[in-house]
């Protein structure tokens, strides 16, 4: 096979990248798991949670902007790691991080199903899931321009109804709009009330990987950097954006659902935002929560299946996956990778049902702590690749996009990454995930170096004679 034809096409505009990392960070982690964030952390432990996750967040996507630019390749810090770290941590990052979004859009496919069933009880959930399934692989399969454009679209739907819930919001805690219940305006009474920390800062501590997994998605960019257009100009300008629009939208609708919403109460209903809705008498407030919960999940499998689809043909071109998925339609897609992909979510999906307590825990245990790895690795491949830089004689001014204050970024993001294990460890119903994520991790490790000793060990062609 030709080079030309496995060569993925620059269709993506600066506006693509910019609602792809918004919409693969604003999800249902904001939407469905808030709640459970203020109940726990109580008000101020929950916007302290979210503040400290969006720092991470920040130390992440500018060592990841700072390697795209230098190195704007689909597969991005995948292929980051391999050049930078080793090629034994790239095909480990690699494989879990497809193993991720491949389990989590999965479990989207059911999630929006089921999100129909309050329109239309009497149809099958599976039917809705057969109709996302397809609806999701067209849109991947037509084009990365198609894509794009529906990302940015989903994105935008999301975008609009945080912009709406805010400004209620905030009418309704000073007053502008009366609570429907006849009660005073609140005001900041349920955001300090008695005490900060309710449940005490170990509380807050253990629902920090509940937030940063709400932050993560944000890498997609980088994976889309082999298909941007001007990437040394567009990811620049998506990583000011996307962490400054990003922190004011997740705080600033932390506040307001902490200002509102008791934190005794929050987590105990579907959405905190359809309860805010609610609570100032917002008509149809369910229901129009209810249709942008469904187009954020359809983004989050979306930009899944697309990460997915671009990790595994960059592992393949490789040589870490399958050479036949280097494959490309005609419209420069890399469909084989792509059905690959569908039909390892769709088993995921399978999972949840039939060994729910078994592999469908794996795979979950797997999928939760595969984002925080994998962000370590960003910023220890931008780290090895800062220092060879300056080995080799170059400067900070010779990058066209540099992460400031080096080398405190990496290291601090490698700091904070490795202290939410702590937390996990001290937690013990969330300990499990720690043994099946690393014990996941120890077996990539050992099946690239089994691999490797089998090529070594294989026998050299016999020449013709």
């Amino acid at each position: 096979m030709s080079e030309e034809r496995i060569q993925l096409t620059r269709a993506l505009k600066s506006r693509h990248i910019f609602m792809l990392s918004l919409g693969g960070v604003i999800g249902t982690g904001l939407f469905m798991g808030s709640g459970f964030t203020i109940n726990q952390g109580g008000p101020a432990g929950a916007v302290l949670a979210y503040l400290v996750a969006g720092l991470l967040m920040y130390l992440v996507m500018v060592c990841l902007g700072e390697l795209s630019v230098q190195m704007p390749v689909s597969g991005s810090f995948q292929a980051h790691a391999t050049r930078y770290v080793g090629p034994a941590t790239g095909f480990m990052v690699g494989w879990v991080y497809w193993l991720s979004w491949a389990t989590t859009v999965g479990l989207e496919f059911t999630a929006a199903g089921m999100l129909m069933d309050r329109w239309f009880p009497d149809v099958p959930v599976a039917y809705w899931s057969a109709l996302f399934v397809a609806l999701l692989f067209g849109i991947n399969s037509l084009s990365t321009r198609a894509f794009g454009e529906a990302e940015y679209w989903f994105s935008g739907v999301k975008v609009a109804a945080i912009l709406i819930f805010i400004v209620v919001g905030i009418m309704a805690i000073f007053g502008g709009l009366p609570l429907a219940s006849g009660e005073p305006a609140p005001k900041f009474s349920n955001l300090i009330g008695d005490t900060l920390f309710p449940n005490g800062i170990s509380a807050v501590l253990a629902v920090m990987m509940t937030v940063v997994y709400a932050f993560q998605g944000c890498e997609i960019m980088g994976v889309a950097a082999g298909e941007t257009d001007e990437p040394e100009k567009s990811i620049p300008r998506a990583v000011r954006n996307v962490v400054f629009r990003v922190l004011i939208f997740y705080v600033l609708a932390i506040i307001v659902l902490s200002a509102i919403v008791p934190w005794q109460q929050a987590g105990l209903m579907e959405s905190p935002f359809v309860q805010v809705f609610d609570m100032v008498g917002i008509p149809f407030a369910a229901d129009l929560m209810n249709f942008v919960i469904l187009t954020a999940i359809l983004s989050v499998g979306n930009s899944g299946l697309y990460a997915c689809t671009r990790i595994l043909w960059a592992m393949s071109k490789s040589g870490m996956a399958p050479r036949g998925l280097t494959k490309l339609n005609k419209r420069g897609v890399p469909v084989y990778a792509l059905t690959i992909t569908l039909c390892f979510a769709l088993l995921s999906l399978l999972t949840s049902f039939v060994a729910a307590d078994t592999l469908f825990v794996v795979l979950t245990a797997i999928s939760g702590l595969a984002g925080t790895v994998t962000w370590i690795v960003i910023a220890l491949a931008q780290y090895r690749f800062r220092r060879e830089h300056y080995k080799a004689g170059g400067t900070v001014q010779d990058l066209k996009y540099a992460a400031p204050l080096f080398p405190l970024i990496p290291v601090a993001c490698i700091l904070l990454c490795t202290s939410l294990f702590v937390f996990l460890a001290l937690d013990p119903t969330q300990r499990p995930s720690l043994y099946w994520g690393f014990g996941f991790i120890a077996l990539c490790y050992g099946a690239y170096y089994f691999l490797q000793f089998k090529r070594q060990r294989s026998p050299a062609p016999i020449p013709a004679t």
